[in-house]
């Protein structure tokens, strides 16, 4: 460092400060200038943007002279267009193996979800598909059966379409990890994909195995979803049944389970009668680490899950956003009635779960049954703009309330959170909500939109639109390849703090002052 520019005890927070262990920098004072905090307004001003102060001399002039620009383009830049960050260096293929109504398909369905919702780009690739695209009608089980050269020789055809299509996803559209869907149950399949993803395309392999022995399971598998496949249209169900049952004989005759000594060079885990047991074998990386964690803690036992936002908060009546306000007396007639719900429903086994600000607690007050409360569940941080309207925000800073417009998921609040950031604090809470039974969650409208958009496998773009109303129950019941959503009104009036999106970035219509509306009582 030169002699004549010493350092200043000043420092600038290189994260914002919504997690813990923040990294500082000291900067060098420049002679003739010093530098501006963020928000604060120690040194010189805002200027009609939220961030960092702009250059001050001493004389009180600014430099530069577009003060306006926001912090996130002199801090930190988001993706207008609303791309999430790139969390995978090298494509991962995972490939499910196991014999028909094992569960494959829903992991499958289920792992691609969770990937998609924590930003690594995810797709399926059903080989059922492919085999129903390349072939007429289907006629019966015998199309399974392994000494039927000819039928055998197309489903390998088809694994091997689906495979470059694979590649071409990978290579040319931006895709992180692709799943193929199929049974793959013998060592001679599993020895053609390792040569086409690892040899040929230099792609990670990861194999996930579901095998089961619960003779339960295997029906509610095929009654639940197998008759209903295309295979079996204009069938009756109990034929369809029988023929389904004579198809799994057709591959347990060639079944050859994922074997730690033949196969000691791939990287696999076995999941036993969805998640009782789990043996992992080499896994490689974080993501294959994450995939093994998630498969974990998913299971299949019949629950409900129940979503509400707290009741309407002295905040909302007055349009302020964040904050830990008190219930309105609008909020605590709305508290009385969802404890009154909650008792008519006689739900075994519930469980409660709020956050830790005031106006969620006060909202679980009356219910009787177990209550946790999570930090994690707290609503976004809205940083600086805490407790202030979306008027007030356009006013002060509207260069950043027209950026938030433009990608509201990546925008983040200076020193508070963006969506993307609410995201990641979630997943715990995902991972814990997979393991549970029935579970009421009261919470906020960001939390509860992030929480939808992974049950109802909503993209990022579409995540900070879902409508969450005030004084209604989302109640989310898990079938076989999804979730099924209800939206439950109770007759409490509230405000409507919904903002859509505008046409307009940075425009304010008049439908978003809460304090304007009241829903239809």
């Amino acid at each position: 460092m030169r002699e004549d520019v010493a350092t200043t005890s000043l420092r600038v927070w290189s994260q914002p400060a919504t997690r813990p262990g923040h990294q500082e920098m000291d900067i060098p004072e420049i002679p003739g200038c010093v530098c501006g905090r963020r928000g604060g307004g120690e040194v010189g001003s805002l200027s009609g943007s939220i961030g960092m102060a702009p250059w001050v001399d001493t004389n009180g002039a600014t430099t530069p002279s577009s003060v306006s620009t926001s912090l996130l383009t002199k801090n930190k830049p988001f993706p207008i267009r609303g791309e999430r960050a790139n969390y995978v260096n090298t494509p991962h293929v995972i490939v499910m193996v196991g014999l028909p109504a094992r569960g494959k398909t829903y992991m499958a369905k289920k792992l691609t979800r969770y990937l998609n919702w924590i930003g690594i780009k995810t797709k399926v690739f059903n080989l059922g598909e492919y085999r129903r695209r390349m072939t007429q009608k289907y006629k019966n089980h015998n199309f399974f059966r392994s000494d039927n050269e000819e039928a055998m020789a197309l489903r390998q055809r088809c694994a091997m379409e689906a495979l470059d299509d694979v590649g071409i996803w990978l290579e040319n559209e931006g895709g992180e990890v692709a799943v193929f869907d199929a049974t793959n149950t013998t060592m001679l399949r599993r020895r053609h994909i390792f040569e086409k993803v690892v040899v040929e395309m230099e792609y990670k392999l990861f194999y996930v195995e579901s095998i089961c022995d619960d003779p339960s399971i295997i029906e509610s598998n095929i009654r639940e979803v197998k008759v209903s496949s295309p295979d079996y249209s204009g069938m009756t169900s109990e034929d369809a049944l029988n023929d389904f049952l004579q198809r799994i004989e057709h591959y347990m005759d060639m079944y050859q389970p994922l074997d730690e000594e033949a196969e000691d060079h791939l990287s696999f885990m076995k999941v036993y009668n969805t998640g009782q047991k789990v043996v992992v074998h080499k896994h490689e990386g974080h993501i294959q680490a994450r995939i093994v964690y998630y498969l974990m803690n998913t299971h299949v036992t019949p629950r409900t899950i129940y979503l509400a936002r707290h009741g309407e908060s002295m905040c909302n009546k007055m349009g302020r956003i964040g904050g830990d306000a008190d219930l309105s007396e609008n909020g605590e007639r709305f508290g009385e009635a969802l404890a009154q719900y909650i008792k008519e429903q006689d739900i075994p086994k519930l469980r409660v779960w709020t956050s830790w600000l005031k106006r969620t607690i006060q909202t679980s007050k009356g219910i009787d049954a177990p209550q946790e409360r999570w930090k994690a569940l707290n609503e976004i941080d809205a940083g600086i703009c805490e407790e202030m309207t979306y008027a007030d925000i356009k006013q002060k800073f509207p260069v950043d309330f027209a950026a938030r417009d433009q990608n509201k998921f990546s925008y983040r609040y200076p020193r508070g959170e963006s969506y993307e950031d609410l995201v990641a604090r979630l997943e715990p809470v995902i991972m814990e909500l997979e393991r549970q039974g029935n579970v009421l969650l009261i919470a906020h409208q960001a939390v509860i939109r992030c929480l939808l958009a992974y049950f109802l496998d909503k993209p990022s773009d579409k995540l900070p639109y879902i409508e969450v109303p005030l004084h209604t129950i989302i109640k989310l019941t898990p079938v076989a390849y999804g979730c099924r959503v209800e939206y439950i009104p109770i007759d409490v009036p509230a405000v409507n703090t919904h903002r859509p999106k505008p046409e307009v970035p940075g425009e304010l219509e008049d439908t978003v002052f809460p304090q304007c509306m009241e829903m239809d009582s």
